[in-house]
């Protein structure tokens, strides 16, 4: 089984980061499966909604090449999903939402859950996952952290004494979900789902932490065994109707013609004095 997983970071940036996801993810992977990490360039570096489309739209475009390239399932592993729904609809292989998957799983651990995640931004992108999800009404609250991704350069370099500090400053802002009445509490990033992925049976009190990096890996692994036990796949209703090769093609050539046209020198723009 070959999972092609989506991340939202620069390899070359965030690059202690991104090989300990890959390390991660295919050592917890299952016997014969193999998970491929693919990062973006430039990355989700201006947190907000234009930035978390234009990352979308490099991921649909990345998630039709790897369906063409044999991959099994693709898993979108940017907590917000961002293009879910659209990449859906275009491939027949599993899609994967790291939201998606980890807020349906935690939703099984406990009715009222607490989300942390990383910039205050998100925090209403989340609210509205939720309710997207059928869950808005389990949703105790949400927090932000305040981190960028290079906030946790250190502690994925193997700086022991940055993670277990980074752990603290996540559970210290957890701890208040608790008070809303959250009953488990969700990493709403792979970034701190990673950094707790080491903790084995994390509570914060009563309240479980849910490892979405670990849930979102294991339900793309779920879904390709079911689809090859029994065809299982995605309604192709109004929900997920399935995108034509024409909308494919077209959708790919924009982003090819775009590409195409970053690289080429922009034409000289001309100021009053006359000068370039």
């Amino acid at each position: 089984m070959r999972i092609f997983w989506q991340s939202f970071v620069d390899a070359s940036v965030n690059a202690p980061y991104m090989a300990r996801l890959s390390e991660y993810l295919n050592a917890i992977a299952a016997p014969g499966t193999s998970v491929h990490v693919e990062g973006i360039s430039p990355p989700d570096r201006e947190f907000g909604r234009l930035a978390e489309l234009r990352c979308a739209i490099q991921a649909i475009d990345n998630g039709i090449a790897a369906e063409q390239g044999g991959f099994d399932a693709f898993v979108m592993g940017h907590f917000q999903d961002p293009g879910l729904y659209e990449l859906r609809s275009a491939l027949d292989i599993p899609v994967i939402g790291t939201g998606e998957a980890t807020l349906l799983a935690a939703s099984q651990l406990g009715r009222r859950l607490g989300l942390v995640t990383l910039d205050p931004v998100f925090e209403v992108w989340h609210y509205e996952q939720a309710e997207r999800y059928g869950l808005g009404g389990r949703i105790a609250h949400v927090v932000g952290l305040g981190c960028k991704p290079e906030d946790f350069a250190a502690a994925f370099a193997g700086d022991q004494e940055a993670q277990a500090r980074m752990i603290r400053d996540f559970v210290a802002c957890a701890r208040p979900l608790l008070e809303r009445g959250a009953d488990v509490v969700i990493p709403a990033g792979v970034l701190p789902g990673l950094l707790i992925g080491r903790e084995h049976g994390l509570k914060i009190d009563h309240a479980p932490v849910v490892n979405c990096a670990a849930v979102a890996l294991k339900n793309a692994e779920m879904w390709v065994q079911l689809r090859r036990l029994n065809g299982t796949e995605p309604s192709r209703g109004p929900s997920f109707s399935r995108a034509s090769a024409l909308a494919r093609e077209d959708f790919r050539a924009l982003l090819a013609c775009n590409t195409q046209l970053c690289r080429e020198p922009s034409p000289a723009v001309e100021t009053k004095n006359g000068a370039a």
